[in-house]
């Protein structure tokens, strides 16, 4: 007994000196996404700020799969010494324990909220063979046509999306999913699927060219590069909740000396002219947040997304 309690000193000890001299080695930033997308850009920014300030390097690590419970498990297996992080999306952290019988983890219970960093932007787009150009006209056509309009998903986001969106609208469409949005979009330019809710980093260049016609955006504001579009709430959809963000976590057990630091720099770093032009060109709209807020925030999420599972009737996997 006298050992485990001498050890158990220690350990709080080594912990304690650590958060004091933190950071004295690299910082592995955890990304639930392959390189080149949205969240691993947007990643590997923050980390090279945070790393300039702090003076050593943030290395990304990529770990895409499963919708982002394989990096989201091996950063809840990582020692909470501040050296594992975890740049997480709702899809890992939120999206992936609602949507399986057997969570991989509780987002609760297995993770340190650190920082709120932002939310990405989602457009409602559709093939132009579809006649509607308002979001009460396309759901006019699904309910004209039931079962004969099919929408694309390639990521947990227009899964959790598209799914409340029928259920407010009242309507069915056949879903048709794929790895990933790039796939998606493919198709949905060449008019084998008619609908999709993507983000606005994959979608506005097909916009702009004509080739897809947005109805409405996700975000509580309209979005600067494309101002002429409505928002759903405007669009006569304000019930509509799912948003799509992301956020710095932890393992447990972080301790709040390291917490602090980490949110300091992180929030720091999005004031950064080359930060802030880069999450622009995203249309990425930087939140922050303490770690309290962002716990509230991801308890919030987590029990809206069961709940929104249960009124659209899904099933989990």
């Amino acid at each position: 007994m006298k050992k485990l309690l001498v050890a158990g000193l220690l350990g709080v000890v080594a912990l304690t000196v650590a958060a004091q001299t933190y950071p004295v080695k690299p910082i592995r930033l955890v990304v639930p996404f392959p390189p080149g997308a949205a969240t691993d850009t947007i990643g590997r920014a923050f980390g090279t700020a945070v790393s300039q300030a702090v003076g050593q390097p943030v290395v990304v690590d990529n770990k895409a799969g499963a919708d982002g419970a394989i990096a989201g498990g091996e950063v809840v297996r990582a020692a909470p010494d501040g050296y594992t992080l975890f740049f997480a999306t709702n899809s890992p952290i939120v999206a992936a324990p609602a949507l399986r019988k057997s969570p991989p983890y509780d987002p609760n219970r297995d993770f340190t909220p650190i920082a709120d960093i932002g939310r990405y932007t989602f457009f409602v787009v559709v093939h132009p063979s579809i006649p509607a150009k308002t979001i009460a006209e396309f759901i006019k056509h699904a309910k004209d046509f039931p079962d004969k309009v099919s929408y694309a998903t390639g990521n947990t986001t227009g899964i959790m999306s598209t799914a409340q969106f029928s259920h407010l609208a009242g309507i069915k469409m056949v879903q048709v999913p794929y790895k990933g949005e790039p796939q998606a979009l493919t198709d949905l330019i060449a008019g084998r699927v008619q609908f999709m809710v993507v983000s606005a980093g994959t979608v506005v260049p097909h916009i702009r060219e004509g080739k897809l016609r947005p109805l409405a955006v996700i975000t509580t504001k309209r979005s600067p590069i494309l101002p002429d579009v409505p928002t759903l709430a405007e669009a006569g959809m304000p019930q509509f909740s799912i948003t799509s963000w992301a956020a710095l976590y932890g393992p447990a057990k972080l301790p709040r000396d390291i917490v602090d630091r980490l949110n300091k720099e992180f929030m720091a770093a999005a004031l950064r002219p080359e930060v802030q032009a880069l999450l622009d060109k995203q249309a990425f709209i930087f939140t922050g947040s303490t770690p309290e807020k962002l716990g509230a925030f991801t308890k919030d999420q987590y029990d809206e997304y069961r709940a929104m599972m249960r009124a659209s009737a899904m099933e989990p996997d």
